[in-house]
């Protein structure tokens, strides 16, 4: 089960089916803001962050966007997937799970998070909204100056191989694995 705070109000939201695209679709659907603003709970954006957030917000012309990630204790494994990650997110312009900002009218103009996806939601959900900032003239964007602190968690929770194996699986199967919590175990089995 996931339980997440929605709105500036820290109101708690209870999404009884442990999956991370329904808890964040049912903290946007019990916002009342013109922007939603997910931040997972082993993350720790600094208060600069916000701030870029606020001034690409008040520019008027971005419609979505996230922030170039640093994890805590990663290790050698966990710096290279990330380096990798940012340069990709850069590249592409989606952005990591661990922060994404939008606009809540386009956020349900392109259907919110895929609940078909047990993982790469935001990937899934950026790749939608990069045609609706299109659509709108409006652009997608990456910050890079303060980036969001994530958890190594799941870096020292999973050997090298069990990640490589799950990336393989990916690669290999065009994304199915990415339909099944079981699949998905990095996010999904319990380890802690």
């Amino acid at each position: 089960t996931a339980a997440i705070a929605a709105a500036a109000g820290a109101r708690v939201v209870f999404e009884p089916i442990n999956q991370i695209a329904r808890a964040r679709n049912a903290a946007a659907a019990a916002a009342a803001g013109d922007w939603l603003v997910f931040v997972d709970a082993d993350s720790h954006p600094p208060a600069a962050l916000f701030a870029d957030t606020a001034d690409a917000i008040a520019s008027g012309r971005v419609l979505a966007g996230g922030s170039v990630v640093r994890m805590e204790r990663a290790g050698r494994l966990g710096d290279v997937l990330v380096a990798g990650w940012n340069l990709l997110s850069r590249l592409t312009r989606w952005a990591a799970g661990a922060f994404i900002f939008v606009d809540a009218a386009a956020f349900r103009a392109v259907g919110g998070f895929s609940q078909r996806l047990y993982a790469s939601e935001e990937i899934d959900l950026f790749r939608r909204l990069k045609r609706q900032a299109r659509r709108e003239r409006r652009r997608v964007v990456i910050l890079r100056r303060h980036p969001i602190q994530t958890s190594g968690r799941k870096m020292r929770l999973y050997s090298w191989r069990e990640i490589a194996a799950f990336m393989m699986r990916t690669v290999i199967t065009g994304g199915r694995t990415l339909r099944r919590a079981e699949d998905c175990f990095v996010w999904y089995d319990g380890r802690r």
